[in-house]
């Protein structure tokens, strides 16, 4: 009976260490799970403008490249990044695309009008 309850301890200790490391690795991989990511804070999607010179501002997750409108960005530490662009007059389409180091690829479009 005692060598019973050994063994049943002892089962149940891997399997709880086991859990631990499977919930500990679910929680540090989630991020790669999830894929790339853009967040772009300025300027909004559909913004008139004024100036022909503007900055893109914005904050990406899970990246390797990073490029707008087909140029290379470079991102801090924090994954913020920012550039400027020279706008045509009226309607203009940005190009921010991202990829991970598992090819995968997001892209978000930003339309913005130089008046």
């Amino acid at each position: 009976m005692r060598r019973k309850i050994q063994i049943m301890t002892g089962v149940g200790g891997i399997c709880f260490l086991l859990l631990v490391f499977g919930i500990y690795g679910f929680y540090k991989a989630k991020g790669f799970l999830a894929g790339p990511d853009i967040v772009i804070e300025y300027p909004e999607n559909g913004q008139l403008v004024s100036q022909s010179y503007n900055t893109i501002k914005g904050r990406v997750v899970n990246i390797s490249n990073l490029r707008v409108n087909g140029r290379q960005i470079f991102t801090d530490e924090e994954g913020n990044f920012e550039t400027g662009l020279l706008l045509a007059k009226g309607y203009n389409i940005i190009e921010v695309k991202a990829n991970d180091k598992f090819n995968r690829e997001v892209k978000k479009l930003l339309e913005i009008v130089y008046k």
